[in-house]
């Protein structure tokens, strides 16, 4: 008997991005022109995919909106805080991602996105200058200033619940100290105290969303959420958290290509990958503090899908290098190469070379929507802290590391974590293992 436990998605979803860049107004503008009929949502897995549910005679393959109730797009309203002060509409032409014809249709609602004031400190972004900032104000004083914006935007534009996205700048990597971020209580003692060293803007806006009954994503890859007082304060405040960093390129190959190579019982000497990207973001990676925070997120991925532990012959000591090249022509048009040295019977070496062209925001775009819409799936089936299940969009997935735990990198074990927590919050069984 199928029991569905999940609050129905009613009312207006408020969507608040940190940041109003190429990603955010992609998403945004292609969301607006999606429901108007104008373009259509490729890449998101909310609006195309469709997942198994029962078996036997009774086996059908559903839109995932048909087994779960999603917040439609027409009920999506969209706000943001930048450091910048253009409205989205200006942000958009800036970013030259799209075209002029498919942001125009929705210029009107586009110009109306205009940023709050956003929670900034330049020692985490030193690229940035823009002006449209709080000031110099103590961290405290950042959440409480975040949490008003939070219940204003939900006030004047009648929204039933709010989901905060970061879609902002990577900050300067932030190791997680066990006295500051180890619990709930010594976090807003060091907010309260203003340490800038241990408490990133970031954090801020995390802890402002979850105070605010919203939930709160990581599309970067800073410690933000990945701390374990944050968990705590999930837990307490009963919403979802999800991170981090949107996997869009390079490492949505790594993570769909490394699994053939572990099947098909290959070895392993090196994967070198490198990637050349002109916009705001890889600006900001030019600065190596900043990048550091990349890197980490990025040299995850492959550890936890060959092992040597499991396969010494075929994965012992193999080389991997991550590498960010800022180069302004590229703009948003980001180029990944991978060279990966493998080798196969009696040791004979081979080589394969991936080159993605991609266009960075027209990937991370459908994750934003989709991430959104399932973190308020989420948190109307009461679901609440990490949200293992999103682990396939996400670069870098959460996990509690302080218990030994291991993120699952593998695409096809996420996807597969997925499609059981749909079928479970659809009142279906959660029926496929994970291998």
């Amino acid at each position: 008997m199928r029991q569905e436990t999940v609050k129905p998605a009613n009312g207006k979803l408020g969507i608040l991005v940190v940041g109003c860049g190429a990603v955010s107004t992609t998403f945004m503008t292609g969301v607006l022109m999606a429901r108007k009929g104008l373009a259509k949502p490729v890449g998101s897995m909310t609006q195309y995919d469709k997942i198994r549910v029962g078996k036997g005679d009774k086996k059908q393959y559903l839109p995932i909106g048909e087994i779960v109730p999603l917040a439609r797009l027409e009920d999506c309203v969209f706000g943001c805080w930048d450091v910048y002060p253009q409205n989205a509409y200006q942000a958009a032409m800036y970013a030259e991602v799209l075209k002029e014809k498919d942001i125009e249709p929705v210029r009107d609602e586009l110009e109306q996105i205009v940023p709050m004031k956003a929670a900034f400190d330049k020692n985490y972004a030193k690229r940035l200058d823009g002006d449209n900032v709080k000031g110099n104000i103590t961290r405290w004083e950042m959440v409480e200033s975040l949490r008003e914006d939070i219940r204003r935007f939900k006030q004047e534009k009648g929204c039933e619940r709010i989901v905060v996205l970061w879609a902002a700048s990577t900050e300067i990597y932030v190791p997680v100290d066990e006295k500051v971020h180890g619990t709930l209580a010594d976090l807003e003692a060091a907010m309260k105290a203003d340490d800038r060293v241990h408490i990133a803007p970031s954090m801020c806006y995390a802890y402002a969303a979850l105070a605010e009954g919203a939930p709160f994503i990581m599309g970067a890859p800073n410690t933000t959420v990945d701390i374990p007082a944050m968990w705590e304060m999930a837990e307490k405040t009963k919403m979802p958290i999800a991170g981090k960093d949107f996997k869009t390129g390079q490492t949505l190959v790594k993570s769909g290509f490394a699994p053939i190579i572990g099947v098909r019982s290959l070895g392993l000497n090196g994967w070198f990958s490198t990637n050349i990207l002109g916009n705001r973001d890889g600006l900001v990676l030019d600065e190596p503090d900043n990048f550091r925070t990349k890197e980490v997120s990025k040299l995850s991925t492959l550890e936890t899908i060959l092992k040597a532990e499991n396969q010494p012959d075929l994965y012992e000591g193999y080389y991997h290098k991550v590498r960010i090249n800022y180069y302004p022509p590229r703009n948003d048009n980001k180029e990944g190469w991978d060279n990966i040295d493998i080798f196969g019977w009696m040791g004979y070496p081979m080589q394969i070379k991936i080159n993605f062209l991609c266009r960075d925001s027209i990937l991370a775009a459908p994750l934003c929507l989709d991430l959104c819409l399932l973190s308020d799936l989420a948190a109307r089936a009461g679901r609440y802290g990490i949200q293992r299940f999103l682990s396939f969009f996400l670069k870098s997935p959460m996990h509690d590391y302080t218990q030994g735990e291991e993120a699952v990198n593998n695409l096809y074990q996420q996807y597969t974590m997925l499609k059981n927590a749909i079928r479970e919050m659809g009142g279906y069984e959660a029926d496929e293992e994970i291998d």
